[in-house]
């Protein structure tokens, strides 16, 4: 059984600020329920500890698209199933709607039955206005990343989208001084 959830927010900030921000993957457990860390080991991987229905769940994954102001794309590798894509769209100068939509495979009956009666979306939809609560009222993003990681399958000659060369497509993607997930100031 696949679970399918999209949900959408406005946030007041540019969208260059909602992305930049988003970008920030081991940022994310100050807004997302049940993210106990994300860790990035490069351009396009990161390995994730969550909890879900009371059990600890490892896995890695994949960023598989990725575009500035536009949209970030990825799916699991290993462990915990899933795939999904944000979206940004600006509305106006200090605007910005912020759309997620995933699809992940519930594991167990206490997961199974909490996606049946809704819990996934009742946790995105709180993740989403979570994000918007702490992009807000910081003012900036804690850090940004414009690099472009291209679709594996519009990536071009050479395999450029491929898993095992994606990062050296990316890495080659911005000019340097531009590449900085770490965070920009304050804490996260």
């Amino acid at each position: 059984m696949t679970s399918t959830v999209q949900e959408s927010i406005d946030v007041a900030v540019p969208i260059r600020a909602a992305y930049n921000q988003w970008t920030q993957f081991e940022s994310f457990p100050n807004f997302m329920e049940g993210v106990e860390s994300v860790q990035q080991f490069d351009d396009t991987h990161t390995h994730w500890k969550i909890r879900v229905a009371g059990a600890e769940r490892e896995f890695d994954a994949t960023i598989t698209e990725q575009h500035p102001d536009e949209r970030v794309a990825w799916k699991s590798t290993e462990g915990t199933q899933h795939a999904g894509v944000v979206t940004f769209h600006r509305l106006a100068d200090d605007q910005t709607r912020v759309t997620v939509q995933m699809e992940w495979e519930p594991a167990g009956l206490a997961e199974k039955a909490g996606s049946a009666v809704g819990a996934d979306e009742r946790r995105v939809k709180g993740d989403l206005k979570r994000f918007k609560s702490f992009i807000e009222h910081r003012g900036q993003e804690t850090g940004s990343w414009r690099g472009d990681v291209p679709r594996p399958d519009t990536a071009g000659p050479a395999g450029l989208g491929s898993p095992s060369s994606a990062t050296g497509a990316a890495a080659d993607a911005w000019p340097s001084g531009t590449d900085d997930r770490r965070p920009s100031g304050g804490s996260f």
